[in-house]
């Protein structure tokens, strides 16, 4: 019932006969294709040559730039070229991930860097660990992705890779190889900063590894560019709290409650102008707000120095009244919220009067 229906046809000859079976194939009368003729068995059919699909072969590319990398040697400027003259014969679209992996660390990277696996040294993990060669590596991605503007995105989702797994480095390739190099790559326009978002990474931030890493590569984006021009490239309201997390990170705090508040003026005191850069609009004030909130709640021998850190960056003009009066009345979250208005109330009331009174005194000018 399933094939197509066999027909006999032989002859006899003394007593022994010979059948030879002929196959036909059903027609169709329900539709208009053509009818198929009797094709012999094991006969192969040529696939179209866009319907073939080359194998994904990942090793067999790492080799070909590894091999590349070798003869060309440490020369960054024979480097660029060989990865330009690369891009006619390579599938660079295909196999990103896996040529960026090799010019950060030297191979493939999956978890770890197996021992077994072929390697290069001409690489950012075995570089120098100084500015100057940082800058040169920068020269080299700067210019494959010229050359190269698909690579544009791989290479975006690669540093944001890289960041994302900052644990599984070593201090040296985490925060003097990666955080100068990124920081020069962001200076020159080759990244955007919306890959610092990885930096937000739960595990990261908890670790301190976010903020030890963002003040290495602040110092070395601004070592680059001045901090005016660092500011203007920077969605400050995506920024400020890693830049807050970053001065937080560098002090060992007092124990005791009634010192650390002391301790934080002073040392905040130091960072207003770096804050006050990032905290240029309500929404990026209030942001700093909240992580102020945030972590005077979870840092429980902060808890009494909240306010004093909000009049201070008052003072220092990186907080105005309208975003503090906005988090009192409805913007602030529920962690210590309690504790928090109440220790704001003497001075919001005051903001509140001196705001009334500047009014008045406006329409008397008027």
């Amino acid at each position: 019932p399933y094939g197509a229906p066999l027909w006999p046809v032989g002859s006899w000859a003394g007593g022994m006969g010979r059948v030879l079976y002929f196959s036909f194939p059903r027609v169709s009368f329900m539709n208009n294709q053509k009818q198929q003729k009797p094709t012999l068995s094991g006969q192969r059919f040529k696939t179209r040559k866009r319907d073939e699909k080359e194998r994904f072969d990942p090793t067999q590319f790492q080799d070909c730039i590894i091999q590349g990398l070798t003869e060309t040697g440490t020369d960054l400027e024979a480097v660029a070229k060989f990865l330009d003259a690369s891009g006619a014969k390579l599938d660079y679209r295909r196999y990103a991930e896996t040529l960026f992996d090799i010019l950060v660390a030297g191979g493939m990277l999956g978890g770890t860097l197996a021992d077994d696996m072929m390697r290069t040294d001409v690489c950012v993990f075995a570089a120098q660990e100084d500015l100057e060669t940082m800058q040169a590596f920068a020269q080299v991605f700067n210019k494959l992705i010229r050359r190269y503007k698909y690579l544009e995105k791989g290479f975006e989702d690669e540093v944001k890779k890289l960041l994302l797994f900052l644990k599984g480095f070593s201090e040296s390739e985490r925060n003097k190889l990666l955080a100068m190099l990124t920081g020069v790559l962001l200076a020159n326009g080759t990244l955007n900063a919306s890959i610092l978002n990885s930096l937000y990474n739960e595990n990261l931030v908890k670790e301190g590894v976010s903020a030890a890493f963002a003040v290495k590569l602040f110092k070395s984006w601004i070592n680059e560019k001045d901090i005016n021009a660092v500011a203007a490239s920077l969605r400050k309201v995506i920024v400020i709290g890693i830049v807050w997390s970053s001065v937080m990170s560098t002090v060992e705090w007092n124990k005791k409650e009634e010192l650390v508040a002391e301790q934080a003026i002073k040392h905040l005191k130091q960072y207003s102008p770096l804050l006050a850069a990032f905290t240029t609009q309500g929404q990026s004030e209030l942001t700093l707000l909240l992580k102020i909130q945030e972590y005077c709640y979870d840092n429980i021998h902060f808890m009494k120095a909240f306010q004093k850190i909000v009049v201070l960056f008052y003072k220092a003009e990186v907080l105005s009244e309208e975003p503090i009066l906005k988090w009192y009345k409805d913007a602030h979250v529920a962690k210590g919220k309690s504790v928090f208005l109440e220790q704001m109330k003497k001075f919001v009331e005051w903001l509140k009067n001196a705001e009334e009174e500047s009014e008045s005194e406006t329409e008397e000018g008027d």
